[in-house]
């Protein structure tokens, strides 16, 4: 029971106290904050209209990206490329969605969102590599690729890829035959949501469930351990988990691009790859936390539109939230140990009659 009352507990806190924060922001800053809390709710979950079309639509690249960082966090590996493996994910869909058209029906999106994981998936063995072969930090070397990608994209939507009248930074749009279909009629919730849906609880079950996922987790938890115990090929596994994250990421730009945008442009994701990094903290790293958690932060990124758009707040009001979220979750390990209910929960042990106030 403790296993759901304690990421329950510690979601509840992290948005009471991201709610307190954001108070104290609107209240120091001048903005009326009865307003533009108003408006942050409507944008997020306001309507149907507004749940589906907006915060599940965001949750979406954000979920595929806190899965990607998951997976690498639990096998050691300090994934900070999420980004430039998301953006790479979505420039290959949308090079072979343009060039398939409508030759293959149906099918183009499954290929195209195969290049998505193909192109993340290689774009993560650069790292990989690095690491493996030369020594070189994994979160120096991600965050420079992201750079590199996120470049490489600009590149691309000015030339090889640029719509065909080369007026404006973007790719011309993709087929009907390539794009997601929709799930919910008159909504723009696509069969992408539900793809990372199944993703979350697929990644969930070959963690917890599979010899591979042990190892991975084994492999995080002590890899000389790992490699002592001559269970577990270190390298091999740090390298699968490498390709894996990566492909995850890619997943999600192609998923961004043959279900919403239908384009690719310069600036395709705000962020999502590293807002991805307080989406697999804020779930402790359990894949199927992490919808709740990618639906919390689609929130966020929704409302945060309708406050800016309603109230005149600043948007970058809603990033410094998310960031006071990952300072809390960094502070509730102490806060946890002085914590006699919380203390409890951390040991794994049920909550006794002494413990509970």
């Amino acid at each position: 029971m403790q296993r759901i009352a304690r990421p329950i507990a510690e979601l509840a806190a992290a948005a009471v106290l991201s709610l307190a924060v954001l108070t104290a922001l609107l209240t120091v800053t001048g903005y009326p904050v009865a307003d533009a809390l108003a408006a942050l709710w409507r944008g997020a979950f306001g309507s149907w209209m507004v749940i589906t079309s907006g915060t599940l639509v965001r949750a979406t690249p954000l979920l595929f990206a806190g899965l990607a960082v998951t997976v690498a966090f639990r096998a050691g590996i300090l994934n900070i490329g999420a980004e430039g493996q998301l953006l790479m994910g979505a420039a290959a869909a949308t090079a072979v969605g343009l060039a398939l058209g409508d030759t293959l029906g149906g099918g183009g999106a499954v290929v195209a969102l195969g290049a998505g994981v193909v192109a993340g998936g290689a774009w993560a063995t650069v790292p990989a590599i690095l690491r493996l072969r030369f020594g070189v930090l994994e979160v120096i070397s991600t965050i420079m690729l992201n750079v590199v990608a996120l470049n490489v994209t600009g590149l691309l939507v000015r030339g090889a890829l640029q719509e065909p009248t080369h007026t404006f930074p973007q790719s011309a749009l993709l087929d009907v035959a390539v794009r997601l279909p929709r799930v919910v009629p008159g909504t723009r919730l696509h069969a992408g949501a539900v793809l990372a849906l199944l993703a979350a609880l697929g990644l969930g079950w070959f963690l917890r469930r599979t010899a591979a996922g042990f190892r991975l987790r084994v492999t995080g938890a002590n890899p000389s351990a790992a490699a002592s115990a001559g269970l577990v090929d270190v390298r091999r596994v740090t390298m699968l988990a490498f390709v894996a994250s990566g492909a995850i990421a890619g997943l999600g730009g192609a998923v961004e691009v043959t279900g919403v945008t239908f384009a690719l442009y310069e600036n395709l994701s705000p962020g999502y790859g590293y807002t991805a990094i307080a989406v697999a903290l804020l779930a402790r790293l359990n894949p199927v936390s992490a919808i709740g958690a990618a639906v919390v932060f689609g929130a966020l990124e929704a409302g945060a539109s309708a406050m800016q758009r309603d109230a005149q707040v600043p948007a970058g009001v809603v990033a410094v939230v998310e960031a006071c979220v990952i300072l809390m979750l960094l502070a509730s390990e102490w806060i946890a140990s002085r914590v006699p209910l919380m203390r409890t929960w951390n040991r794994g042990a049920p909550p006794t009659a002494e413990s509970t106030p």
